[in-house]
């Protein structure tokens, strides 16, 4: 093992005296704050927003909170494969499969919860769901809860919110199906 000593550089008086890189820093703490006191309105870095009165625009690439899709019977799309819970960064969405009475599905999801305090809103569920059954189209803000036990969204109340008009497909195994059947793979 080799190690390496490294020689100590003496420091110059002006070095020492750390009082110039002091007021230095004093004068851009100033700067800012004379800044955002006095400064012109529209170029102040720091802006208090009067929230629930004055909302601001959201991005047009804002997706809002997630909902989950039905099939044309009703039922819900997912199937319980657990990708969504699988690609999740941060461990929120909570999945228990049962067996599904149609021969043709081989489960289903008795339960399925997304922990909305935990979801930091990538949309990796959305890209990773085969079967289009998540998406993040509503545009709807997550509201602000007063218990831990409110942030926990279950399977009823993720069927019930609308989609956003004019939203497409997210990418996925739906649109690779499209193209497959219509033989432009």
């Amino acid at each position: 093992m080799i190690i390496k000593v490294r020689e100590r550089t003496k420091m110059s008086a002006y070095e020492r005296l750390y009082l110039p890189e002091v007021f230095r820093g004093l004068g851009v703490t100033l700067k800012h704050l004379f800044h955002n006191l006095f400064g012109n309105h529209k170029t102040r870095p720091l802006q208090t927003v009067r929230y629930p009165e004055q909302k601001l625009n959201y991005p047009e690439r804002f997706r809002g909170q997630h909902r989950l899709l039905r099939r044309d019977n009703g039922s819900t799309r997912c199937v319980a494969c657990y990708l969504c819970a699988t690609a999740c960064p941060a461990y929120c969405i909570h999945i228990v499969a049962g067996e599904a009475k149609d021969p043709k599905i081989e489960k289903y999801p008795t339960s399925f919860t997304i922990d909305m305090l935990r979801c930091i809103y990538c949309g990796l569920c959305v890209e990773a769901c085969p079967e289009d059954a998540i998406r993040m189209d509503t545009g709807i803000h997550t509201k602000p809860f007063l218990a831990r036990s409110d942030a926990v969204m279950g399977h009823l109340e993720l069927l019930a919110f609308p989609g956003q008009k004019d939203t497409s497909l997210p990418y996925g195994a739906q649109e690779y199906r499209v193209l497959k059947n219509t033989e432009k793979i």
